[in-house]
């Protein structure tokens, strides 16, 4: 792990301090037990039929989706692994530009979701698969403003549509999932179109790629990477791409 910086504090300790309650102490003691919660949290993804509608390209071009599910470090983590993910970058979607600040969303009253913008060759990978990756792997869908350890609307689970096409595909494979009782609870999952995705600051994104053993990295996002190579190992890569590999190549 890198020498944490004034920025790495804040977050860390905005992070760990809902890890349950854990203090400094715990969190070590509970470093030896990481492995068998990794164990634990990977029984969360489930198998989930694809879509019964979803969009067929035709035309040369990428393709952009946004999406939230929770902390967006691991969801970021997640679709960096996805063959056909041409990038992904964690941010907020929801409110306005002024208030897409770390600090002030995770106050929860600023409107945005912790989301992840992917642009993705729809010729190599469909957004109906995208989003079945989302609601099998990502994140769960039943949770209403919380995933995991953190809680508030700022960790909703939303969709942000950057076509009517993807809303409709959306709305869809919900009401889908929902009369397949996929889940043992409905999904929670809200579309909210005509949002403005703004990317996060430099120190979030390829967090889990540049933090592995960080202890919030490995109890909650790490296993969503075992799942995503067990439940979908065709579409499995390796190596992330990664948002600083992109911006160093432009």
């Amino acid at each position: 792990m890198k020498t944490l910086s004034t920025d790495m504090i804040r977050i860390g300790s905005a992070r760990v301090a809902r890890l349950a309650g854990l203090t400094a102490a715990a969190v070590l003691v509970g470093a030896i037990a990481l492995q068998f919660v990794g164990r634990a949290s990977a029984e969360d993804a489930r198998v989930i039929p694809a879509p019964s509608a979803d969009e067929t390209a035709v035309a040369a071009g990428t393709e952009t989706a946004v999406l939230a599910g929770g902390c967006f470090w691991g969801v970021q983590g997640v679709f960096q692994h996805v063959n056909g993910v041409i990038s992904a970058t964690s941010g907020y979607a929801g409110g306005n530009k002024a208030a897409a600040h770390y600090e002030m969303v995770s106050d929860g009253d600023t409107g945005h979701a912790e989301s992840v913008r992917i642009v993705f060759d729809p010729h190599k990978i469909s957004y109906g698969h995208l989003l079945q990756i989302y609601f099998s792997v990502a994140h769960d869908p039943t949770e209403l403003n919380y995933q995991g350890p953190d809680s508030g609307t700022q960790y909703r689970s939303a969709i942000f549509p950057t076509s009517q096409s993807q809303a409709d595909i959306a709305r869809a494979y919900i009401d889908q999932l929902n009369k397949a009782k996929a889940f043992d609870a409905s999904i929670v999952t809200k579309i909210e179109p005509s949002k403005q995705f703004y990317a996060a600051e430099d120190y979030h994104q390829d967090f889990l790629t540049t933090h592995p053993s960080y202890p919030y990295i490995v109890i909650n996002d790490l296993p969503k990477i075992k799942n995503l190579q067990h439940l979908f190992p065709g579409d499995y890569r390796a190596q992330p791409v990664l948002v600083t590999a992109s911006a160093s190549a432009n």
